[in-house]
């Protein structure tokens, strides 16, 4: 079961994702429960595998905006990063921040199945 209490563990700033959800404790971890079932990380994994940047960029693009106003910090860092080199158009191995992004979306994905 997702908590304010694991997030903290896990590294999210509650404090300011609670405040952006007015304070409101039951909207916040409803909206963080949904953000792993969000169609752009399936997508973003494929258009970086297809080597559409474009796509690439929108679907982190989105994912950043979602996450960062969740303020889900472990999981919005490199998802931030992968955005700027997106953003770009940068010619790169984005393997590894691939990785990282999708380790961190199923560490968050596995405090719904507790």
């Amino acid at each position: 079961m997702i908590t304010v209490e694991r997030l903290n563990e896990f590294g999210a700033d509650t404090k300011d994702g609670l405040e952006r959800c007015f304070g409101n404790e039951e909207l916040y971890l409803k909206l963080v429960g949904m953000v792993t079932d969000d169609a752009n990380f399936d997508g973003l994994a494929e258009a970086i595998g297809q080597n559409d940047l474009p796509k690439a960029f929108e679907c982190a693009h989105a994912l950043k905006g979602v996450l960062g106003n969740l303020s889900l910090t472990p999981v919005l860092e490199p998802v931030k990063e992968i955005t700027e080199h997106l953003r770009s158009n940068t010619e790169m191995d984005y393997g590894p921040l691939m990785e990282e992004i999708l380790s961190q979306k199923d560490t968050l994905s596995s405090m719904k199945n507790d």
